[in-house]
């Protein structure tokens, strides 16, 4: 079965270069488009998509907003944010709403590809280091937080937990957070399930961001200082 692709993007020479390197791929389908978030909300409503590739600054409703009331339906599909660095600050909020991740509009194709079937496939992570490394690049121009240094949130975590957190953070795969801990990949899988479930999160990229709005990773990806 194709992975039934939505794009949402106010240019239009975008969404059409999208498209031809879509439709080249025997197991994706573009079944829509739209050029601002209220439209996409509209063509969704009749429309079965798996993988939605969101633009962020629009007229009318933006990417944020968005994804933010498509992540709330019942069984969304998953929204890949399509960013610059310098509205980086945006992702950010996506992923924060439900985003499943953002990338690069002048992402590699083969790298775009990639990330729409891993979403698609449950993974929903889509490149933790590339992830970190953009939040390492935004993260010190945002608003100061209140929240104290490590949030009361991640209280709810064993120490192991919080290792595996850290470590997700950071941009580690599952295997190689097994081999930093010395633990069986089985395991790390069955904690970052946990870490998800106590922390409410839908997915490995909203461990990534809770970690820098908690405090518990700075910019540059190492660990904060307790």
């Amino acid at each position: 079965m194709s992975i039934r692709v939505m794009l949402v993007d106010d240019q239009v020479l975008l969404r059409t270069g999208f498209r031809m390197v879509l439709a080249a791929q025997p197991d994706m389908e573009v079944v829509a488009e739209a050029g601002d978030g209220a439209e996409a909300l509209e063509v969704l409503a009749g429309t079965e998509v798996d993988v939605v590739l969101m633009d962020v600054r629009m007229p009318r409703l933006d990417g944020v907003e968005a994804t933010r009331r498509i992540c709330a339906q019942d069984d969304p599909p998953k929204v890949l944010i399509l960013t610059t660095f310098d509205l980086d600050e945006y992702a950010f909020s996506a992923l924060k709403v439900g985003a499943s991740g953002f990338m690069l509009k002048d992402v590699p194709p083969a790298e775009l590809l990639g990330a729409i079937r891993a979403v698609h496939s449950g993974d929903a992570v889509v490149a933790p280091s590339t992830t970190r490394r953009l939040l390492d690049r935004f993260t010190p121009m945002l608003p100061s937080t209140s929240k104290e240094p490590v949030s009361a949130e991640l209280g709810r975590l064993t120490e192991r937990e919080r290792e595996v957190m850290l470590l997700v953070a950071q941009g580690l795969s599952n295997g190689e957070i097994a081999a930093r801990l010395v633990l069986s990949e089985a395991t790390v899988k069955t904690h970052v399930g946990r870490i998800l479930t106590k922390l409410g999160l839908r997915d490995r990229v909203q461990v990534v961001v809770l970690a820098y709005e908690s405090g518990l990773v700075r910019a540059g990806g190492g660990a904060a200082q307790q």
